[in-house]
């Protein structure tokens, strides 16, 4: 329920809550909300001890609660922004105890359907090992009065994935949840978005479901994951979300491809937001966007696209250093040499900001507009942190790329990430990981950059046929066609979905008027998959659209 109570008031960002919210989100399917809340501004608490939270607000918040459980949904409530506590922790910490001293005695005879969330994404001056111990204090108050409740526990550094090995729960941990945000590729999500520097050039980013964007969420989750399940802890996906200024067809496929693939996993997620920027509800005109919806709620997980690369550069530490270099500024101290075909990076000393150790491969040529691939393996000592990006080799220091958080193990494991070229062409960018958040030792080896070359559609098309050829039971008519398509079979068709060839979905309906799909305005001309659904039963047929 974003930009509704973590704003500074309700009606500040033009989103505040109506009360057929939450029968509205039941009545589509889901089982639960977040309610993002910002407890600290003064018209809601005391600014100075005892930090007393208004009397009114407080009130204002156990109606929405109730609301929320009324309508059959669980609920999480936590304190969002919280600028004081980022800025100076030890001044902040007695007023965010203090203020969760105050919510869990309130809430303290709701069931077990109503979840605390300490605090949303710590970030600033509040670092990953004093937010384990900030967290470890603030589920000890609330433990005083709700012993069984369920308490979310945020990461580091926003939130993401590359602060998970900087995690150490609580050792009275019962019922805690991991959660993690998820926005990646940020370049994708983020794009054109007003509130983060330099995003318009990014605009025009796409999702298109291949094979390696696949895998590159999976890689990113697999310490996560792992982790997790070492510590006995779930996972609750607690954001994720495209922008509005994206495509459509790219939120549907990333919306889709990341709802299933959680559940899949096992992981319970919530959505970034109902009826804002990143939602699926407009406020204004009470509508849906179905296709939102359906993504998050109906449609199947994806078959990737394949995806064909040639390699730029292989990393080779078989006879010597292969143009790496280990740079560390300030405190940190860092020795790095190949050994048995491997980089072998050794930290034993760190400075306040990753990038005072970094590890760097310079003169790798991009071309504008290309898109590329990243991949390579490592192991650590420890758990460590990184962060790897490919940027500029002169200030301002751009990523092309994006940051991506990495989470490297004591196991040697596969990591990758992609990226399109926004930025002109440039014959000496460099390969870079951020390396000084921990002390270690750090092995890294098959390190590559691969051009994208093209996408292998035909793998779908002949999937679909070899179905065709299969089944005699329906008949789609007429075929090429420029405007409809009649279904003819026994039963009454309960849904179709039309997909192009990438596995974007191009329109659904449910319950279509005489088993017939009246095709939308302007779809392009070309071969698309329709899907249809009736009794149990499910068919794909291959189609070819005129254009209209």
């Amino acid at each position: 329920m974003g930009n509704m109570f973590e704003a500074p008031s309700e009606e500040a960002w033009g989103n505040p809550f109506k009360d057929d919210y939450f029968e509205r989100i039941a009545g589509l399917g889901f089982n639960h909300v977040r309610i993002p809340i910002t407890w600290d501004v003064p018209a809601r608490t005391l600014q100075v001890a005892p930090y007393t939270i208004n009397a009114e607000f407080m009130a204002r918040i156990k109606y929405v609660v109730d609301k929320a459980q009324k309508a059959g949904l669980m609920a999480i409530i936590n304190m969002h922004h919280h600028e004081d506590i980022f800025a100076n922790p030890d001044a902040a910490k007695a007023e965010f105890l203090g203020q969760w001293k105050q919510i869990a005695e309130t809430f303290k005879d709701y069931d077990n359907r109503l979840l605390f969330e300490p605090l949303n994404e710590p970030h600033g001056n509040l670092k990953p090992e004093q937010w384990n111990t900030y967290f470890a204090d603030a589920l000890s108050i609330i433990r005083e009065k709700n012993p069984n409740r369920g308490v979310i526990m945020g990461i580091a550094n926003y939130g993401g994935l590359s602060a998970v090995p900087e995690i150490v729960f609580p050792k009275e941990g019962n019922k805690v949840i991991l959660s993690i945000h998820y926005y990646e590729p940020f370049h994708f999500t983020h794009q054109g978005a007003g509130w983060v520097n330099n995003s318009s050039p990014w605009l025009g980013t796409k999702w298109t479901n291949t094979d390696l964007e696949q895998k590159t969420v999976k890689s990113q989750f697999q310490f996560a994951i792992n982790f997790a399940k070492e510590h006995n802890v779930p996972i609750n996906i607690g954001e994720f979300g495209a922008y509005s200024t994206a495509d459509m067809d790219s939120r549907v496929l990333w919306t889709t491809f990341l709802a299933r693939w959680f559940e899949e996993q096992g992981l319970s997620w919530a959505y970034w937001e109902f009826s804002s920027g990143f939602g699926f509800f407009n406020p204004v005109t009470k509508e849906y966007n179905q296709r939102l919806v359906d993504a998050l709620l109906k449609n199947p997980l994806p078959e990737p696209v394949i995806t064909k690369t040639t390699v730029l550069y292989e990393s080779d530490f078989t006879s010597g250093l292969n143009g790496w270099s280990l740079a560390t500024q300030g405190a940190a101290k860092g020795t790095f040499i190949a050994e048995r075909g491997k980089a072998k990076i050794v930290v034993s000393a760190t400075d306040t900001d990753a990038w005072k150790v970094q590890f760097v491969k310079n003169n790798v040529a991009l071309k504008k507009g290309k898109r590329y691939l990243v991949s390579f393996k490592a192991e650590a000592s420890t758990d460590v942190s990184s962060t790897s990006y490919i940027g500029q080799s002169s200030d301002p220091w751009g990523a092309y790329s994006g940051y991506s958080g990495i989470s490297i193990g004591t196991k040697e494991a596969d990591y990758q990430y992609g990226f399109e070229m926004k930025g002109e062409d440039d014959a000496k960018a460099r390969f870079v990981f951020d390396l000084g958040k921990n002390v270690g030792t750090i092995f890294f080896r098959d390190l590559k950059v691969e051009e994208v070359i093209g996408e292998e559609e035909v793998v779908v098309e002949e999937t679909v046929l070899a179905i065709e050829n299969a089944d005699m039971t329906i008949h789609v008519y007429p075929n090429p066609t420029s405007t409809i398509i009649k279904i003819e079979l026994d039963e009454r068709l309960e849904s179709y979905q039309l997909y192009n060839l990438k596995g974007a979905l191009i329109q659904s309906q449910n319950n279509p008027e005489n088993n017939t799909v009246f095709l939308k305005e302007a779809i392009p001309a070309g071969t698309y998959i329709l899907k249809m659904m009736a009794k149990g039963n499910i068919w794909t047929k291959r189609v070819m659209v005129l254009g209209n």
